[in-house]
């Protein structure tokens, strides 16, 4: 399948083959997210249309014919590198349409073309939307596995160079950690945000134990 957008019963639409394809995601899960959307069912009956397509070896199975709302609204959760691929894709399709287009009669050749307008304003508010979720998810990642490491590390280094008696590190370690778990309102420090991860490190750095252990 090479066509992003198609002409169907004159509405501009997609399936979900084609979305699959385009974000590289399975067709079952597009077909899950698809079900799985928190939209009224008037606005899914209308803008998600059930349908068929057979595949190479003659098996039929289903699959969703969706128009430019339905797919705005279904695509606003992807993001990631996959809505980069989305982009180029996505202009990509346009030149080859309107290279198509060009040797349509002029009736079909207008309605193709106010389609094509219609569909580059969608994307730019679809484009707007996923920097919105992508930045807003950003702010919500915590510490990965090596970052935790890092910390931890750094930690361990601070106490190493301040306690050369390892019956106190123990209570230093416990004050430390409790410390940047206070400071930084977590359960645990490995739900840190990434973004605070310097700021740590730095308090780490300068941090002055309140007593010595025992």
């Amino acid at each position: 399948m090479t066509q992003l957008v198609f002409i169907d019963n004159g509405k501009t639409v997609t399936d979900s083959l084609t979305v699959a394809l385009v974000f590289g995601k399975e067709h079952d899960k597009v077909m899950r997210d698809i079900r799985e959307l928190e939209c009224s069912k008037e606005f899914s009956l209308a803008n998600f249309g059930e349908s068929t397509y057979t595949n190479d070896r003659g098996r039929t199975y289903p699959k969703y014919i969706i128009t430019q709302d339905g797919f705005s609204f279904l695509v606003m959760g992807y993001t990631g590198k996959e809505a980069a691929r989305f982009k180029e894709k996505y202009i990509a399709e346009f030149n080859r349409m309107r290279d198509k287009v060009n040797n349509l009669p002029a009736s079909p050749l207008k309605a193709l073309m106010q389609a094509t307008h219609n569909l580059l304003a969608s994307q730019e508010l679809i484009v707007e939307r996923l920097d919105e979720v992508e930045e807003k998810v950003e702010k919500q990642i915590t510490l990965n596995s090596g970052e935790q490491r890092r910390l931890q590390k750094a930690i361990a280094q601070k106490i190493y160079s301040i306690e050369p008696d390892e019956e106190f590190r123990s209570e230093l370690f416990r004050q430390l950690y409790k410390e940047v778990k206070d400071r930084w309102q977590v359960p645990s420090y490995k739900d840190i945000l990434r973004q605070e991860l310097q700021s740590v490190l730095k308090y780490v750095e300068a941090w002055v134990p309140i007593r010595r252990a025992g």
